[in-house]
């Protein structure tokens, strides 16, 4: 029997979870989502200080990369939510918007719809502002942005007060505009556990709307085209085979998941559906092009004099946003950033004082030139994709790493954390050239876990969905998620990722 809907949501992610809740407003629009997990059981993802415990859970996807050149041939691990809530639910809960010139390239993509302020409403109509400085700054949406005070780390506030003194601008939060600065972390808690896009968007009381319909452990096979039209997806739940159909299809399964699901369904370049045992009906060679993911390097550690406390929110609590060539630089894009995190945080393979010994100051580039790609091996779902960043491949992202390594340094031995630090222990005094710098940030370089640009949006020939996020070639075939982003914004991206469904969803109206 199929079951037919308005709308089908593919995947109850961060934008899925506010497409349902946004599309089904609408009570004359029966609005259908699929979700390969379940609803969130484990009692560690609620809790803050869990997060980096949750990868390789069976919640996670749990996606390789391919061993990559630049960074020593390590094969890097990438968890994805497979839950309700996706990755809303594995990620260190910071809330950055980005800075307004990130949306520049969106804009020239696809429109003022995708400018800083065309998705500003989306933003506000998102967010709610809790904490200290209550709700005036921010809206009155379903999604808490909690601003910290009394929490906050006495080393985080050290660091904070080191950046200030080489001059970086203090910030009241890094979602007001300006983002070059220091600022405790704007997070997605409430009531001291993690508010995930799900929790908010997908209440007891939307769930129960009777024009909503979320269908969990239902995998996606592939889409049934019929010429330009998607109208149906084929799905295994357990041990059946469903087929469900609707009028309008939004892939929302992220950067992974969607470029891989229409690579699945025949979708594609030629060239590359070939080599997976795919036929391919339709050609759109740059699908699972464009990859694009921010690196941070574990890290630049020090020994501390005395014991760290242990952190009341999710250890790294502060961003710092930096333009690379003048700290005192008050506004534009950063072109690097920092982190400080209150525990020792380092890659496989290197080695770090004990919890509680330590402090860290993380460091990347905010805007990399990498570019990779992901495609399916095989023609199933239950094939794994190859999944190839690129990382630090461009001379320009390495010399920034460089860069940014030194600036993370600058800040660790300033005399505001004199009274912390006791040496430093990553990478280690002796590494100082460009090579030994090169060396360590190649063992160190971690995903920041912000894949995106997979299905890029665009107005050129090439592009994979165009301004209203529809496939190109396509009457009803729309992507909604981090992968239409034609270029990464500054910070994480899952406040992006909320925004643009928002905006997306108003437009349906």
């Amino acid at each position: 029997m199929t079951q037919h809907f308005d709308v089908l949501i593919v995947g109850a992610g961060s934008a899925g979870s506010v497409l349902a809740s946004r599309l089904s407003e609408d009570a004359a629009c029966l609005v259908g989502v699929v979700e390969a997990g379940g609803i969130p059981a484990d009692p560690d993802i609620a809790d803050p200080l869990k997060w980096p415990a949750l990868q390789d859970r069976d919640f996670d996807w749990a996606y390789r990369t391919v061993p990559q050149k630049f960074t020593a041939g390590r094969v890097h691990e990438w968890p994805r939510g497979r839950i309700v809530g996706g990755s809303s639910c594995l990620h260190a809960m910071a809330h950055v918007r980005g800075h307004p010139r990130d949306f520049d390239s969106w804009a020239k993509a696809g429109g003022e719809r995708w400018s800083y302020e065309g998705l500003l409403a989306g933003f506000e109509r998102s967010e709610r502002l809790t904490g200290h400085r209550g709700t005036a700054d921010c809206g009155e949406g379903p999604l808490d942005v909690y601003l910290p005070d009394q929490e906050v780390s006495p080393v985080v506030r050290a660091y904070m007060a080191a950046g200030n003194a080489l001059g970086v601008p203090a910030l009241d939060h890094h979602n007001a505009g300006e983002l070059i600065g220091t600022s405790q972390n704007s997070l997605t808690i409430r009531n001291g556990r993690r508010l995930s896009v799900a929790d908010a968007y997908l209440t007891p009381e939307v769930l129960a709307r009777p024009n909503l319909t979320l269908l969990t452990g239902h995998e996606i096979e592939h889409l049934e085209l019929d010429g330009q039209r998607a109208v149906a997806a084929i799905c295994v739940a357990g041990a059946a085979t469903r087929r469900i159909s609707a009028d309008r299809i939004v892939l929302s399964a992220g950067a992974v998941s969607s470029p891989l699901i229409l690579m699945r369904s025949g979708i594609g370049d030629p060239e590359v559906l070939r080599g997976a045992g795919i036929a391919c009906t339709s050609e759109r060679r740059e699908i699972g092009a464009n990859l694009q993911d921010h690196l941070l390097a574990l890290g630049n550690v020090y020994r501390s004099k005395r014991p760290v406390p242990p952190s009341r929110l999710q250890h790294s609590e502060s961003l710092m946003y930096l333009d690379s060539a003048d700290f005192s630089r008050a506004s534009g894009q950063p072109d690097i950033v920092l982190a400080c995190v209150v525990a020792p945080s380092a890659a496989a393979g290197l080695e770090a004082p004990p919890y509680g010994q330590a402090f860290t100051i993380l460091c990347g580039v905010t805007h990399p030139t990498s570019r990779g790609s992901i495609r399916p091996s095989g023609p199933g779902r239950a094939d794994r994709p190859v999944i190839d960043p690129q990382y630090l491949g461009t001379e320009d992202d390495r010399h920034l790493f460089r860069v940014a390594l030194r600036a993370a340094r600058t800040v660790g031995n300033h005399a505001a954390l004199d009274d912390w630090r006791e040496e430093e222990v990553l990478p280690g005094p002796g590494v100082r050239s460009d090579a030994e710098i090169d060396a360590f940030i190649a063992r160190a370089a971690s995903t920041h876990h912000h894949p995106a640009g997979t299905c890029r949006m665009g107005r050129d020939a090439g592009a994979v969905v165009d301004r209203d996020l529809k496939v190109n070639g396509f009457d009803n075939l729309f992507v909604v998620d981090a992968s239409v982003f034609p270029a990464l914004p500054s910070g994480p991206i899952n406040a992006a990722v909320v925004a643009v469904a928002e905006t997306w969803a108003a437009a349906q109206r």
